[in-house]
């Protein structure tokens, strides 16, 4: 599935121990990179099987991502970037009412600030080189509001803006900046809507494809982000969907 388009690169993940994350890092060791995972816990046992078999390298940096010194201690560790991928994110549940200010201020952290953060540190060297991809994982909610989830659709609506600041001042300098909005997609972040019968057949219902997207559906549209195939794609917010936003 996967060509060797990107060997010779050096990727950063963050969020890759699971669920999306670790499926970017897969794709991306598939495409012939080397990959630095960024996240508190170490990334799954079988990425180490898959680099040896592709031939390359994945290391892990552990770092608190709610954390500005940790990040940048972790940008520093990790060194120069050819691709960085913003997956990393957080989700609290509370009717807007009674949403704890703490927590609206941790998902930002995590979901927006760390993502700048990062990709500052990172693009710092992108630009000094000429050459670099960024690919942000944003969501539905850049686009909808969602219910109960008014920090997350906050932090994820913010990603889809900086995205395209970031495109504005970065593209013509030789780095790509764009953003995968994953649909519904079964990991641990949306357990609760899967345990939800009803809710979970109302959604699965709209959804065009019908089905909810695997990890693999996301992993494979920010890989082809990372690549020359994508070198004129600027800027760009691509929802991998299921035909959800068309409904």
């Amino acid at each position: 599935m996967f060509d060797q388009s990107l060997r010779g690169q050096h990727a950063v993940v963050t969020g890759a121990s699971r669920g999306i994350g670790a499926a970017v890092a897969a794709a991306l060791i598939q495409s012939g990179a080397s990959v630095t995972t960024l996240q508190r816990s170490e990334p799954p046992r079988e990425l180490l099987g898959l680099a040896a078999r592709h031939e390359t390298h994945l290391k892990h940096i552990a770092v608190d991502l709610g954390d500005a010194v940790s990040i940048a201690a972790a940008i520093e560790s990790a060194g120069p970037a050819d691709i960085l991928v913003t997956n990393a994110g957080v989700q609290s549940r509370y009717d807007a009412a009674e949403f704890p200010l703490s927590e609206f201020e941790r998902v930002l952290d995590v979901n927006t600030t760390a993502v700048f953060q990062l990709c500052q540190g990172f693009g710092r060297g992108m630009l000094e080189r000429g050459s670099g991809k960024i690919v942000a994982l944003a969501s539905l909610l850049s686009f909808q509001g969602g219910l109960r989830v008014p920090a997350y659709a906050a932090s994820k609506g913010a990603v889809a803006q900086l995205v395209k600041a970031l495109s504005n001042e970065w593209a013509g300098r030789g780095i790509n900046v764009n953003a995968v909005a994953p649909g519904y997609v079964e990991t641990d972040m949306n357990a609760a809507l899967i345990a939800d019968p009803d809710r979970f057949r109302q959604l699965s219902e709209r959804i065009p494809a019908g089905r909810w997207a695997t990890p693999e559906d996301i992993a494979s549209a920010v890989a082809f982000l990372c690549t020359p195939y994508a070198g004129y794609i600027h800027g760009t917010v691509l929802p991998v969907d299921g035909g959800w936003l068309g409904r």
